[in-house]
């Protein structure tokens, strides 16, 4: 949640929750340090390994 938080034109990031602890665990994301460069290397590591070729042309 919190690397989506970070992108640029992002308005919302959950549309709803189902209940009162998804909402405040949603919410603490706001409360975390951005995502860092280290971080990113090894988030788009794992998309291009695991996601990329299944999902990518479908964005």
């Amino acid at each position: 949640l919190r690397w989506i938080i970070d992108q640029p034109g992002v308005t919302t990031v959950i549309p709803g929750a189902r209940n009162r602890e998804q909402v405040e665990s949603n919410a603490s994301a706001a409360g975390l340090a951005p995502v860092t460069a280290d971080e990113l290397v090894g988030v788009r590591s794992v998309y291009d390994h695991y996601v990329r070729e299944l999902a990518h042309d479908r964005w």
